[in-house]
C-alpha cells in the first residue's frame, strides 16, 4: 500500500483519538493475572495489542469478545500452560517485554521471539533481572537478544536493572511482582527513560487492586492478588499528536475528542511543545482544540517523557523559523526501527538539515520538496512523514499499511478530514 499526499492549508480536522495502546497492553496483562473475570472496555484493537492478547491466550488465559468490550478470565497469578509455549510477537516490543516478565508465572518454558528487527532489540537487562529473581532464562540464539526462553516459578525478592534502555523492562517486572511469593524490591540504575510509562503501569496495577511504591530509583511491590474489575481504556495522546501536528504545520484547527487532559500519558506534553512554537491550545468540552496560522518558531524541548511523539515534533520542526533541538532521545535507537536515524533520513530526504548527537537531534529548516519515504515498517515513521507530506506536498509513503501496528484507520481518518 502506497499513499501520496498533496499540500494542504487552512485545514479543519475533527477526530476521536483511538484508545491508548500502552494502557490496553497493561490492562490485558493485569486482567489476565487477576482472580475472576474482568471487562476491558474500549481497548485498542491493533496489531500490537492483538499480539499481547494472543500471547496471553497461548498461556491459558481465556479472552472473549472484540471491538468495544473484551472479557478476560484471569488465571489468579499462575498460568495454566500444559507444556512449552512459543510466542511469535513479531515486531511488538511491548508485548515481548511485558510477557517475558509474566512468563515467570508458568511452570513450563515460554519462548518469546519475533521479527528480524525484534531480534536486534536488546532484552538482556530484563533477562538478568528475571534470573536474579529466581526465574530460568535462556537465549536460543544470541545472548541478550530475542528469542528468550523464560520459565518459572520465580520467587521474587531483590534485583537491580538498568533504566536507560527501556522502561518496559521495569514495567514487565512490576506487573509480575504481586504474583511472586516475595514480591519485588527493585533498584533502577539511572538515568531512567520514559518514566511516564511507569506511572501508567503502576496506575493500572492499582486499578486492579495491587500497589507499587516508588521512592526515587527504588520500587517496592508486596505480594498480593490482582482483583477482577471493569476497566475503560482512555484515548491515546501519541496517536492524537498527528492531527495536532497537521493543523500546526498547515494552519487551521484540529479538534480531538476522547483525550483526558489530566492523563498520565507523557505524550500529552506534545501539545505544550506546539503551544511553545506558536500554536494556541484550548481544553474545551468538545475536545482538545489546537489552532495555528502555520507561523511557528523553533524551540528546545526535552522529550524524554514523550518518546512516541519525538518524530512528530521533528516533522513540525521542519516548518518552523529557526532550528529546533530535541533532547532525551538516545533510547529511540532501540525502537521498532532506529528512530533517530529515521528522523535524519526522512527529514533529510525532504530538504531539512538534521544534526544528530548522542542524546539529541537538531532540525534546521530548509526549502522542503517532494520525497519518497520507506518507513522501514515503523508505524510512527509513516505517520510523522504524513505530517511533512501534508505541509509540503508530493510525499509518497511506501508500505503505508504499517500504521496498523498502533492506529488502524489512520489514513481513513485523514481521508475523512478531506486531507487525502
Amino acid at each position: 500500500m502506497e499513499v501520496t499526499l498533496s499540500r494542504r492549508s487552512g485545514v479543519e480536522i475533527r477526530a476521536a483519538a483511538p484508545p491508548s495502546k500502552s494502557l490496553t497492553h497493561r490492562a490485558l496483562v493485569a486482567a489476565a493475572l487477576a482472580e475472576g473475570v474482568s471487562e476491558v472496555l474500549r481497548p485498542l484493537v491493533a496489531e500490537d495489542t492483538t499480539l499481547t492478547r494472543q500471547g496471553l491466550e497461548a498461556m491459558g488465559v481465556a479472552v472473549a469478545g472484540s471491538g468495544d468490550d473484551l472479557s478476560v478470565r484471569g488465571c489468579g497469578g499462575r498460568f495454566r500452560t500444559e507444556g512449552p509455549v512459543t510466542l511469535d510477537l513479531k515486531n511488538s516490543g511491548t508485548s515481548l517485554r511485558l510477557l517475558a516478565g509474566v512468563a515467570t508465572l508458568s511452570s513450563f518454558p515460554v519462548t518469546l521471539t519475533g521479527s528480524a528487527r525484534m531480534q536486534e532489540r536488546p532484552v538482556g537487562p530484563l533477562g538478568d533481572a528475571i534470573a536474579a529473581l529466581g526465574g530460568t532464562v535462556d537465549y536460543p540464539g544470541h545472548a541478550g537478544y530475542p528469542p528468550i526462553t523464560v520459565c518459572g516459578p520465580a520467587g521474587g525478592g531483590a534485583a537491580a536493572i538498568r533504566g536507560d534502555i527501556s522502561s518496559q523492562f521495569v514495567s514487565s517486572l512490576l506487573m509480575a511482582a504481586p504474583c511472586w511469593e516475595d514480591g519485588l524490591d527493585l533498584t533502577l540504575t539511572p538515568p531512567l527513560v520514559s518514566a511516564s510509562y511507569l506511572d501508567l503501569t503502576t496506575a493500572v496495577m492499582e486499578a486492579f487492586g495491587v500497589s507499587a511504591r516508588r521512592d526515587g530509583g527504588h520500587f517496592s511491590v508486596p505480594p498480593g492478588t490482582y482483583r477482577a474489575r471493569t476497566y475503560a481504556v482512555e484515548g491515546d495522546w501519541s496517536s492524537a499528536s498527528y492531527f495536532f501536528a497537521v493543523a500546526a504545520v498547515c494552519g487551521g484547527r484540529a479538534v480531538v475528542e476522547n483525550l483526558d487532559p489530566a492523563s498520565l500519558q507523557g505524550d500529552r506534553l506534545f501539545v505544550e511543545a506546539l503551544e511553545t512554537m506558536g500554536a494556541s491550545v484550548r481544553y474545551g468540552e468538545d475536545g482538545i482544540v489546537l489552532e495555528s496560522d502555520g507561523d511557528l518558531d523553533g524551540i528546545e524541548a526535552d522529550m524524554s517523557a514523550a518518546p512516541d511523539t519525538v518524530q512528530t515534533l521533528a516533522a513540525v520542526a521542519a516548518f518552523a523559523r529557526g532550528p529546533t533541538r530535541i533532547t532525551g532521545i538516545a533510547h529511540l535507537r532501540y525502537k521498532e526501527s532506529d528512530r533517530i536515524a529515521a528522523i535524519e533520513r526522512v527529514l533529510g530526504s525532504a530538504g531539512a538539515r538534521v544534526t544528530v548527537e548522542e542524546d539529541a537531534v537538531t532540525i534546521t529548516p530548509g526549502p522542503l520538496h517532494a520525497a519518497t519515504v520507506d518507513p522501514a515498517n515503523d508505524h510512527r515513521t509513516a505517520m510523522s512523514a504524513a505530517v511533512i507530506g501534508l505541509g509540503t506536498g508530493g510525499m509518497c509513503i511506501l508500505n503505508a499499511g504499517c500504521v496498523d501496528k498502533s492506529f488502524p484507520g489512520f489514513w481513513e481518518a485523514l481521508q475523512g478530514a478531506g486531507l487525502i
